[in-house]
């Protein structure tokens, strides 16, 4: 009869401790109802009510990271490296400096791309800062050389640009680069498209890596979305012009215009050689 009742009791939530206490001074032959208003006066609570009636643990986000679950980043090294060179200096530290603002906010994939070349000893027509970061970020398993190999005395270098989107494509990842691509936009339309989406330009303010705040424009995903695995698009917020029927741009305009929903957007000169056509083309009608 114990065990029974205090396997009833567990069931609901009540501490062993209490249920046993409670069944020494009411007794073994107490009725279940009287059990549960002496459990209930001494202040017992079932523990699915306790951990309700306990506030939850704030979970603190370090500064600077991602709510969201970080997606993979795939680096363009040369690009990164030139650029924080000035374009004079193939610069090392720049890679170094992007990599651990990534890691800063919690990216486990990254991957750096650069030519194979970048290995050998500096010369005048291209130099090298710090070359020895490459060696380290190679022995991380972060940095990959993309193939490069002499022919005659002449180098043949593989396409990076080609590695660093397809490897970002195959991801779902975001490129680290101010190029476009234009030319494997060209080449292969789902990559044009994953380019304009995924591309993520950057800036160096005094040995500061600085991407901006809003990757796709004004009105498009904040930082932290665009750099998520699944990054939510908000959807087109259509602004009506301020200048309402007085506009001049025609289709050019990027503002919505209410009052030619179903008609092309033309600009006022287009408009004109369009109305002096169909003139013209009457008149001759006429005169036939």
């Amino acid at each position: 009869v114990h065990q029974s009742k205090l396997d009833f009791f567990c069931k609901l939530g009540y501490g062993k401790q209490d249920i046993c206490k409670v069944l020494e001074n009411l007794g073994q032959e107490a009725l279940e109802d009287d059990v549960l208003k002496e459990l209930i006066r001494m202040g017992s609570k079932p523990q699915a009510l306790e951990s309700q009636a306990q506030p939850s643990p704030l979970k603190l986000i370090a500064r600077g990271s991602c709510s969201a679950s970080p997606g993979p980043i795939v680096i363009d090294g040369s690009n990164v490296a030139m650029s924080h060179g000035n374009k004079e200096v193939f610069s090392c530290w720049g890679i170094q400096l992007a990599v651990d603002w990534f890691r800063e906010r919690g990216h486990k994939y990254i991957k750096v791309f650069v030519p194979l070349w970048r290995k050998e000893p500096p010369r005048q027509d291209s130099p090298i800062a710090d070359q020895h970061i490459l060696e380290e970020l190679e022995r991380q398993l972060i940095l990959v050389y993309t193939p490069s190999r002499k022919v005659k005395g002449k180098r043949v270098v593989c396409y990076d640009d080609r590695y660093i989107v397809k490897v970002a494509y195959e991801k779902d990842g975001v490129i680290v680069s101010n190029d476009h691509y234009r030319d494997l936009q060209n080449e292969n339309p789902e990559w044009k498209w994953f380019i304009e989406q995924r591309l993520l330009m950057y800036s160096f303010v005094s040995n500061r890596f600085m991407p901006p705040d809003d990757p796709l424009g004004r009105h498009g995903p904040t930082l932290n979305n665009f750099l998520s695995k699944k990054p939510v698009l908000p959807e087109p917020k259509w602004q009506p012009c301020p200048y309402g029927k007085k506009c001049t741009y025609g289709n050019k305009c990027k503002f919505y215009h209410p009052e030619r929903p179903h008609q092309a957007q033309l600009s006022v000169a287009d408009e004109l050689r369009a109305k002096i056509k169909v003139s013209l083309s009457l008149g001759k009608e006429e005169e036939q």
